[in-house]
């Protein structure tokens, strides 16, 4: 992933120039002439705020110029992505399964095969349909790309934590997880016009 206009994602060189501490000039797109990204110089709630209203320059912003591969340590960020998400899955179901009052082996059994089994199919079909409906293949670098969109637009599943302390229905996490879905759905988006090259 390199910098991208949040714009119109046309991969850019740099995103500032720095004249001074403190003093900056924001560059602008070669091809929309459009400033390249304005959430340089934003509060973090604002980019929080246009994540949750599912802004496509928001998540490019994200994705491409803040969480880039030359300026962080890859692997590490998957590693730890991937252990909270999957602690995020496994507290949902627990929570579930307490509800029912089951035993503790058969909970653990079925928290396990939710985790792990569930997240592979949910990927698998994915890819698969990756695969079919954009007819693109997939590298390691553009399977690493999309399993860090992934994992990223399911920023929403730490309001779960909330269900720990305060009693909440069922139909909570069904909605926590629809918007996880449509969070997907637009990051993927702002991640295949770039690696798609649409």
């Amino acid at each position: 992933m390199g910098y991208q206009c949040v714009q119109c994602s046309f991969p850019i060189k740099s995103l500032y120039v720095q004249y001074s501490p403190g003093n900056i000039r924001l560059m602008k797109c070669e091809k929309c002439k459009a400033v390249a990204d304005e959430y340089i110089e934003c509060e973090i709630m604002i980019l929080m705020i246009d994540l949750m209203l599912h802004k496509q320059k928001a998540y490019r912003h994200l994705l491409y110029n803040v969480l880039n591969q030359q300026t962080l340590k890859f692997e590490g960020l998957h590693w730890k992505l991937a252990i909270i998400y999957f602690i995020f899955d496994a507290c949902i179901h627990l929570y579930v399964e307490a509800r029912n009052s089951s035993s503790l082996v058969s909970t653990c059994c079925k928290v396990f095969m939710y985790v792990v089994f569930g997240n592979f199919m949910f990927l698998l079909t994915f890819f698969i349909m990756f695969k079919i409906f954009l007819n693109a293949s997939i590298n390691i670098s553009r399977f690493n790309d999309l399993l860090l969109t992934i994992m990223i637009s399911c920023y929403f599943k730490i309001f779960l934590i909330a269900m720990m302390v305060w009693e909440f229905p069922n139909s909570v996490i069904f909605i926590i997880e629809l918007f996880c879905l449509s969070s997907n759905a637009v990051a993927l988006n702002a991640a295949c016009q770039h690696c798609c090259g649409k």
